[in-house]
């Protein structure tokens, strides 16, 4: 057990490391860092991507895997919750994604409140958008297009005979500027202008048949969600024929 620990430690940094565009871009307070220009970065992430590509390659075969595991868990708690539906679910991340974000660039998360928990909103609001301002720092963050969304885990709650408490955690891919200057003299001091693919993963729950974003991380997490065993309702573990009858 401390053997595999060790290794899924060993991965998620290997992923850090190979990963020059990784971060958290806008709503979750950290800045898509630059990718590596100089000569010898450059090579120095060539030669760890070949030290490293048996990891890489367990990483995605395991994301790949979840995604199936976890879509065909979406698809069964269809038939207890339509909103378990996957391209709906998918509708309404994108347009959770881009709701919260032009509340972000505002400034004003209170302007996403309806599409996030009320504790998530609050909590970016204070110890990243407020703090800034009090520091004379703006974060530009921007998006012109999202691309691909995948599932990576799903735990079923019911609070209310609903499902409401449910959690489906998504990885969201997106290109994206995001950087933070000084108020003042519009100096970049983290980031960099331009737009680049970013990938981050959101944690949805759903609160009265709707989901709202509970969470946004980085995207080294996929592994450790793709990782974790989806909780479903035991009527779903049963034998077809057995809830049937």
């Amino acid at each position: 057990m401390r053997w595999r620990a060790l290794f899924v430690v060993v991965v998620v940094v290997a992923v850090i490391a190979l990963s020059p565009e990784l971060a958290l871009a806008g709503p979750g307070g950290k800045i898509a860092t630059a990718i590596a220009k100089s000569f010898w970065g450059r090579i120095a992430l060539t030669a760890l991507a070949i030290v490293l590509l048996p990891l890489i390659h367990y990483v995605v075969a395991k994301e790949w895997v979840a995604e199936r595991r976890a879509t065909r868990a979406l698809r069964q708690l269809r038939a207890l919750q339509p909103a378990f539906d996957w391209l709906t679910l998918k509708d309404r991340v994108t347009e959770c994604f881009h709701r919260v974000h032009a509340a972000w660039r505002k400034e004003d998360m209170a302007q996403a409140s309806a599409w996030m928990t009320d504790w998530y909103w609050q909590n970016q609001q204070l110890a990243h958008l407020n703090r800034w301002a009090e520091e004379g720092l703006l974060n530009r963050c921007s998006v012109r297009s999202v691309g691909r969304i995948r599932p990576l885990h799903v735990a079923c709650r019911d609070a209310d005979g609903q499902l409401s408490g449910s959690r489906v955690v998504v990885g969201v891919t997106a290109k994206m500027e995001d950087y933070l200057e000084e108020r003042a003299t519009g100096k970049v001091i983290e980031g960099e202008k331009g737009y680049k693919d970013v990938e981050t993963v959101w944690t949805f729950e759903l609160l009265r048949g709707a989901w709202r974003v509970a969470n946004i991380e980085e995207d080294a997490l996929t592994l450790a969600y793709a990782q974790m065993t989806n909780e479903l309702p035991e009527v779903l573990a049963q034998p077809a024929a057995v809830r049937r009858a």
